[in-house]
């Protein structure tokens, strides 16, 4: 299966939170691809860091805003129609579950309405983020798409959660009622450059205690798993589905699952670090395991991850290096 480019020169791109880790490296792509690329991002995780490479570019414009709110009738480049629409934003990680919890059930409701009548009053095609979260603490392993997940509807990481469950109905809502042309993608565990050292998820945790010499703060017995895609091979998988005409959901991620243990003490060993692996409680809801199956994205959109764990985690381990010094 081959997907041909559907979105380039000439084609007007919106991306929500696109200020922020993957989303910024999705806009650099659409960008090299000639696309004219409006970020609408309010900062709350996102990093003008991320983008200001690109602030000089003509194609590129960034509007501080909170989707949440709509998006701002007097910007100029968000008066002007659009060829696809992909709804990026949502604070993302385990601390910010607890921080932002309202903030995230905002993003996911009502954004995205806001986002799905202006792709239907665009004609544009809809790309939603969604997550694995949407399976919860799976009871099946590797997780097919057609697996309605097990999700605590009121823990802590229920905001997360329900509100791409949300996203995802009412996405699907849009489509079949409207004829709405819309895709989901289901993302994995990702890392790589331009995550936030501080953000609570595991890969920047173990890679900034590595790198000062601190324990590595492994939660519970280590013996929970994750599948952990590079940031490269995730983005090239998202722009297949956005191409393709494909609606999903679709898992997007790969098949490199490690404990904790393995994961920590790999981070260890790449980074040369003499730090030790300690154990701490485990958060409430922590999934036991995480693994998609990749089958229809390998049949209906060609995606193949290519990035090995120990080349993507030299990759960030060298970023983090350079930037806490």
């Amino acid at each position: 299966m081959k997907v041909a480019p559907r979105f380039g020169s000439g084609h007007r791109v919106l991306v929500t939170g696109g200020a922020g880790f993957v989303p910024s490296h999705l806009v650099d792509s659409l960008i090299a691809r000639g696309c004219t690329v409006v970020v609408l991002d309010n900062f709350v995780t996102g990093s003008k860091d991320n983008v200001a490479h690109l602030l000089e570019k003509p194609t590129f414009t960034l509007v501080e805003a909170d989707v949440s709110d709509g998006l701002p009738s007097h910007h100029p480049a968000l008066a002007e129609r659009f060829d696809a629409i992909l709804h990026m934003a949502s604070p993302a990680s385990p601390t910010d579950f607890e921080k932002l919890p309202v903030e995230i059930l905002r993003v996911g409701s009502v954004a995205t309405l806001h986002l799905l009548d202006r792709a239907l009053a665009d004609g544009a095609r809809f790309l939603l983020a969604s997550t694995s979260e949407a399976y919860g603490d799976p009871k099946e392993h590797p997780q097919r798409e057609t697996y309605w997940g097990n999700v605590n509807p009121i823990g802590i990481r229920s905001v997360y959660d329900e509100a791409k469950r949300f996203s995802e109905a009412a996405t699907m809502a849009y489509h079949r009622s409207h004829g709405l042309d819309a895709a989901i993608v289901r993302i994995f565990n990702t890392y790589g450059p331009r995550m936030r050292p501080d953000d609570g998820r595991a890969i920047p945790t173990f890679i900034s205690q590595a790198l000062r010499g601190a324990p590595i703060t492994v939660h519970g017995t280590g013996n929970q798993t994750r599948s952990i895609c590079y940031v490269a091979d995730l983005v090239r998988g998202i722009l297949l589905l956005l191409d393709s005409t494909e609606t999903g959901p679709i898992n997007c991620g790969t098949e490199h699952e490690l404990s904790m243990r393995q994961l920590a003490e790999l981070i260890v060993s790449l980074s040369d670090s003499r730090s030790e692996v300690t154990y701490v409680t485990r958060a409430a809801d922590d999934p036991e395991m995480r693994r998609p199956d990749l089958t229809l994205a390998r049949e209906l959109l060609g995606y193949e991850p290519m990035v090995a764990p120990e080349d993507g985690l030299r990759r960030t381990i060298e970023y983090f290096r350079e930037r806490l010094g």
